[in-house]
């Protein structure tokens, strides 16, 4: 009973670290050849199938009188190898796999991922997460499916055998998640990890886990091991940093504090009763030395391993984003088009899974406004301008600034666009106080066309603050866009409140990152009746996903661009169906460093297919093509406005 209760716990713990692939059925290790032996121990090198095309590595060690019932899978922290772990080669730490084997076990044991900081100032592990996580993966699933793989193999060659797993550090984390969620696993040791997650996000971009604390800790996890046995060892592991000013995200990884270990060890007593689960101190006693007599033949080259490693994952990532459009298109099939009420419809649960899977979203009601506006110096003599700060949620506000036309008449109700900065913006740079010419002072142009304009700030901004806020969010399975959503459905609300406003007239236009706010923040508040991407729009899980092409953000500091999942959900053709029917634009300069023509053309012909061909609405999906950078023009975009608006031009 306690089994199935917990099923679905799995599950989702599953879908979280991307362990969603078949793995490779296999009968036996691929054995490469022996690389040392004593008396009672042989040490081969081995390879065997995981998932795809990917292969695990590493060595199997068996004891002459191994009698098949003690079998263990024993697996390193990362930059600890196989032949450290075995005792094959010297290091200060304890051979745990060559000690298992003396005592009888046939012990498997895989290498894993190490932290070497590539050529692009990245570590390995970093790199390799990112185009994982966007394809609805993650290392740990990666390595989590390495070990399962190995069970696969010892209950085929060993049917009813013991299987203990044991992990240390980055193998303790591995450890403690396979055996959550694998049943055959019949006791797990886990040491340098364990203790509490809420300080996750302070930790390296691979350990990132899109929505784990909104149901799960270390003691949660724990608690899927229950009843089998469960040892956690506080014995420390070496920390590992990466600094802030790399290409990285700045993240420490630590030995657990003690103390809030025996606090998580004891938080999973009180969710499972019983002595499952058992707090072992570090003994203190020095590490024993080589194996005696110990003969090596020819240990594996681990560079060259770690190498293929990390080829292989790549590869199984980039083979992913290969499939990833037939997966959403499978996964968008439910849209029925032949009504505009059908599809109405039919579009509300992408809505929903949008919000509540992808985007992230707090079911806080928002508060009364409370509108807070002082006037300010104009920057056209034709308008008249205000900062505007309004209230959301309890310690969250709107903030902005309101160009208000000097030619209203008296009961007059106005159209309103909505004027987004792009990435470290302000509202200030919409209106051209600031000189940022890439924006040419769009907001203030279209106030002087005779446009309502509110430029708001958005929340990206000031560099490392707002990226490490967003893992924060993301550990709540939540982003940035969950409150900048909220703040925009208020700063709606109050806009059509104004007595000089038509509130069913109220467009969304927004450069750069304000253009991926234009995808996001349209499509979950209604009361934008349009939208206009500029200088962002192209295929964007491929620019966050490749490892191949010079565009992708796999290569940048922009650590935290990467979003759960989108692979298999939601590209932006996808999202543009979620603005749909309403009136949507892209506005692309042909030497946008952003994307290629043809990766923009080949997005937007998915959007214009659905608008024209599908519901049959010409003109209700545009784009203009410029000659120039990442930057407003201005010209079809205003036009645009003024037909779906239906403002003359001045």
């Amino acid at each position: 009973a306690y089994a199935a209760s917990v099923e679905p716990n799995r599950q989702r713990l599953a879908r979280m670290v991307g362990v969603r692939d078949p793995r490779v059925p296999f009968a036996e290790l691929e054995r490469l050849g022996m690389v040392a032996r004593n008396g009672m121990i042989t040490a081969e090198a081995v390879r065997w199938p995981v998932v795809g095309d990917m292969t695990a590595e590493g060595l199997l060690l068996e004891p002459n009188n191994w009698t098949m019932h003690k079998q263990a899978i024993v697996v390193p922290d990362a930059g600890v190898s196989p032949e450290q772990l075995a005792g094959l080669v010297a290091w200060d730490g304890y051979p745990e796999a060559w000690i298992r084997a003396e005592v009888g076990y046939r012990v498997l044991v895989p290498a894993i991922l190490d932290r070497r900081v590539n050529e692009r100032q990245l570590t390995r592990r970093e790199f390799l997460h990112r185009s994982a996580f966007e394809l609805g993966r993650h290392l740990i699933g990666y390595e989590v499916q390495t070990v399962l793989a190995g069970v696969d193999w010892f209950e085929k060659s060993n049917p009813g055998g013991l299987t203990d797993l044991v992990g240390d550090g980055e193998g303790g984390l591995v450890a403690l998640y396979a055996a959550a969620l694998d049943d055959r696993i019949d006791f797990t040791a886990v040491g340098g990890y364990f203790g509490l997650r809420e300080g996750i996000w302070a930790e390296t971009s691979e350990r990132n886990v899109f929505g784990l604390l909104d149901g799960f800790g270390d003691a949660e996890i724990a608690s899927l091991i229950a009843p089998r046995l469960l040892w956690i060892d506080v014995t420390p592991v070496p920390d590992f940093e990466v600094l802030p000013g790399t290409k990285g995200k700045p993240g420490r990884i630590t030995s657990p504090d003690r103390a809030a270990v025996e606090a998580e060890v004891e938080r999973a007593r009180r969710l499972v009763d019983g002595s499952w689960i058992s707090l072992f101190p570090l003994d203190g006693s020095d590490p024993p030395g080589k194996p005696a007599d110990l003969e090596i033949l020819a240990l594996p080259d681990p560079a060259a391993r770690q190498a293929r490693l990390f080829h292989q994952i790549d590869r199984h990532n980039q083979q992913l984003l290969e499939e990833s459009p037939y997966v959403r298109a499978e996964f968008m099939k439910g849209l029925d088009t032949s009504s505009p009420e059908a599809y109405a419809a039919s579009v509300a649960p992408y809505r929903e899974t949008f919000a509540r899977d992808i985007i992230g979203r707090f079911d806080d009601a928002l508060l009364p406004p409370n509108a807070r506006t002082r006037r300010i110096d104009p920057p056209s003599d034709k308008v008249t301008a205000y900062e505007v700060v309004l209230d959301v949620f309890p310690g969250l506000f709107a903030y902005g600034l309101l160009l208000v036309p000097n030619d209203i008449a008296e009961d007059e109700r106005r159209p309103v666009v909505v004027c987004q900065h792009g990435l470290e913006g302000r509202p200030q740079d919409t209106i051209g106080e600031t000189g940022h010419g890439h924006y040419k002072a769009f907001a203030t142009r279209l106030a002087e066309e005779g446009f309502v304009t509110f430029a708001p700030q958005n929340l990206y901004i000031f560099g490392d603050r707002f990226r490490l806020l967003q893992f924060k969010a993301n550990a709540l399975g939540k982003t940035l866009f969950s409150l900048m959503v909220p703040q925009h459905a208020q700063l709606v609300g109050w806009l059509g409140s104004l007595p000089f406003v038509d509130a069913g007239r109220i467009g969304f236009y927004g450069l750069s990152y304000g253009g991926k706010s234009a995808m996001r923040i349209p499509a979950l508040v209604p009361g934008y009746c349009l939208s206009i991407c500029s200088a962002d729009f192209n295929d964007w899980v491929w620019k966050n996903a490749s490892s191949r092409s010079p565009y992708s953000y796999v290569f940048t500091n922009e650590y935290e661009i990467f979003e759960f999942d989108l692979g298999s959900t939601f590209n932006y053709s996808e999202m543009a169906a979620l603005i749909a029917p309403r009136p949507f634009m892209v506005e692309r300069g042909h030497f946008d460093g952003v994307a290629p023509d043809e990766r923009v053309a080949l997005e937007f012909a998915k959007v214009r297919h659905l608008y024209n061909a599908r519901l049959k609405l010409p003109g209700n999906a545009e784009i203009e093509w410029f000659d120039g950078p990442h930057t407003i023009n201005g010209k079809g975009t205003f036009d645009f406005l003024r037909r779906h608006l239906r403002w003359p031009e001045r």
